[in-house]
């Protein structure tokens, strides 16, 4: 089912402050925390060239396959989302594979869904750090936004394979991946280094 996704991430330092507040302005837990991976597919880059993203993602143990157009330039990120539950997801990449699709980026986290009547708040624990996402409906976003302390200029709306780069390029990690098993092995390996 296609829809125009509109979201912005932020940073939490208080995962413990941002639940109170999610209670405290109604939300529902909709998903407690449940462990997420994701894998991107290209196809010699023509998709990340294009600005669009093709992602199997298991939820526990769920899979869904989901593609997202050229994102709309603006204060929040929108883009068009496409997706679909996949039966198995095994299968599913085997069928990318065959198709000529490959893998281009992993990324890990532990996700726990909140839902009012108009939008959802997800709290993502990554390997990188806690981050927040809030999708909806602009102004809702901006209201739920201040709701959390979170200011305007507090805003990401780059995708975690921008936010892995980034943090590559400031931490000099080398992990090739945002997986907790990869950057723990790429931390360990460079503390040995020293």
């Amino acid at each position: 089912m296609a829809n125009d996704e509109v979201e912005i991430k932020f940073r939490i330092r208080d995962l413990q402050g941002v639940t109170r507040i999610l209670k405290d302005n109604g939300f529902r837990l909709e998903t407690p925390r449940t462990h997420e991976m994701n894998t991107l597919y290209d196809f010699g880059g023509r998709l990340r060239r294009r600005g669009e993203l093709l992602r199997l993602r298991q939820y526990g143990p769920e899979w869904v396959l989901t593609h997202k157009a050229k994102e709309k330039s603006g204060r929040h990120k929108s883009r068009m989302e496409t997706e679909t539950r996949v039966e198995d997801g095994a299968e599913m990449d085997a069928i990318l594979r065959n198709l000529g699709f490959q893998p281009s980026f992993r990324y890990e986290k532990f996700r726990a869904e909140w839902a009012d009547d108009t939008g959802h708040v997800v709290i993502d624990e990554t390997p990188i750090g806690n981050f927040g996402e809030i999708e909806g409906p602009a102004e809702w976003i901006d209201r739920i936004a201040k709701s959390l302390h979170v200011a305007s200029a507090e805003y990401i709306t780059s995708s975690y394979a921008e936010i892995f780069a980034d943090w590559r390029r400031r931490t000099r990690n080398r992990a090739i991946e945002m997986t907790f098993a990869a950057i723990g092995k790429a931390s360990g390996s460079e503390e040995r280094a020293r």
